[in-house]
């Protein structure tokens, strides 16, 4: 795959959106996020507390603050490695996270398709592409980050 300019753009375009914070803080600089104090916060979980946080709770344990009024309660994202025999399934989970293709095994969609809103207001649809693959892999990375050990 040939590196093009517009290619090159997109991806400085994904990062001075995404981590604006960190590209001018100094290093070491302590978190604003809730629960955060004195630690940086990693792009994935920018990503986690703007889009993810309302349902699935700060510690992403489906206890977030809108969850009692939802009818499905939003799934304890801690757990997917373990439900899943201790493995996590990086690609399956970006595919549900971006939600532009149907995964049959899910049901019917009650989470927002974040694959078109990551898109938005992108004009180019190849950068655009890159740019929603790029904040989607953070966020995959935050919730294998945040998988909790099984205790037998």
């Amino acid at each position: 795959m040939a590196i093009t300019i517009d290619r090159v753009a997109g991806l400085l375009v994904f990062g001075l959106l995404l981590v604006p914070g960190l590209l001018l803080a100094p290093a070491g600089t302590a978190s604003t996020s809730p629960g955060g104090a004195g630690l940086q916060v990693s792009p994935g979980r920018a990503l986690f507390e703007r889009y993810c946080v309302t349902c699935h709770g700060e510690k992403g344990r489906g206890d977030g603050p809108v969850a009692p009024a939802l009818i499905n309660t939003p799934s304890d994202l801690t757990t997917i490695a373990a439900r899943r025999g201790g493995e996590f399934p990086a690609a399956e989970v970006a595919r549900y996270i971006d939600g532009r293709t149907q995964v049959t095994a899910h049901g019917t969609r009650v989470m927002p398709v974040w694959g078109l809103v990551f898109s938005e207001g992108i004009p180019e649809e190849s950068t655009a592409e890159e740019f929603v693959r790029g904040k989607i892999s953070v966020l995959v990375d935050y919730l294998r980050s945040i998988q909790r050990v099984q205790r037998d």
